[in-house]
């Protein structure tokens, strides 16, 4: 019998997702239009192309195109793309004429299962009113149906993270810093105000704690 409490030897990281598409190449310019990298295009005589795309920062792919599935196009729901701030990474895409929802949180009321990727909870425009880290959204289609979902992630839960910290962009550790930076002005009035000179161990500290869900430095 297998001991679920075993600690695993094996590295086992989710790489590739396969989304089903009816029209390829009308699936390459959307997603190349959303500024994802494009990492192949094969094709196998005229049954058989696959293409893939890696969003930015992402360590995982997609991929789709002729013979790759048997799934129904559009059928890809609750696909989460994790972002640090929600309302500019929504900005991003209207810019490049995708269409997309407003921001919104999930509410306390269940609505069942049409919603899977709220699970099962009904839609509240705007972000979570307490701005808490997985609760606030944005949403979008590719041309097929395929859905995708922002999800805004600023404080990761313990144990969520291994110990090493790291960003997919400069912006994103632009935004970690200002965050870093708001708390450590309120360490330094509650200590009277005074310049701490070791302002750079204490941004440290607080980014790679909020990184790894461990409780924040005060």
């Amino acid at each position: 019998m297998s001991n679920p409490t075993k600690a695993p030897t094996v590295e086992m990281k989710l790489e590739v997702v396969v989304i089903p598409v009816s029209d390829v190449d009308r699936a390459k310019a959307f997603y190349q239009n959303l500024g994802w990298r494009l990492d192949a295009d094969f094709a196998s005589g005229d049954d058989y192309r696959v293409i893939q795309f890696t969003p930015p920062g992402s360590g995982a792919s997609v991929i789709f195109g002729k013979n790759v599935t048997a799934a129904a196009p559009g059928s890809a729901q609750g696909l989460y793309l994790i972002v640090s701030d929600v309302e500019a990474a929504r900005k991003e895409l209207l810019g490049r004429g995708v269409e997309i929802s407003d921001v919104f949180h999930a509410g306390d009321k269940t609505v069942g299962p049409d919603q899977p990727y709220l699970f099962g909870r009904a839609r509240i425009n705007g972000g979570d009113p307490e701005q808490r880290s997985y609760r606030s959204f944005a949403s979008f289609n590719d041309p097929d149906g395929n859905g995708w979902l922002f999800q805004e992630v600023t404080a990761r839960l313990p144990g969520r993270v291994d110990a090493d910290t790291t960003f997919s962009s400069s912006a994103d550790l632009a935004t970690a810093l200002r965050r870093a930076a708001a708390a450590h002005g309120e360490h330094e009035k509650r200590n009277g105000g005074q310049h701490d000179a070791n302002w750079p161990d204490w941004y440290a500290a607080y980014i790679v704690a909020e990184q790894a869900g461990k409780e924040l430095p005060q």
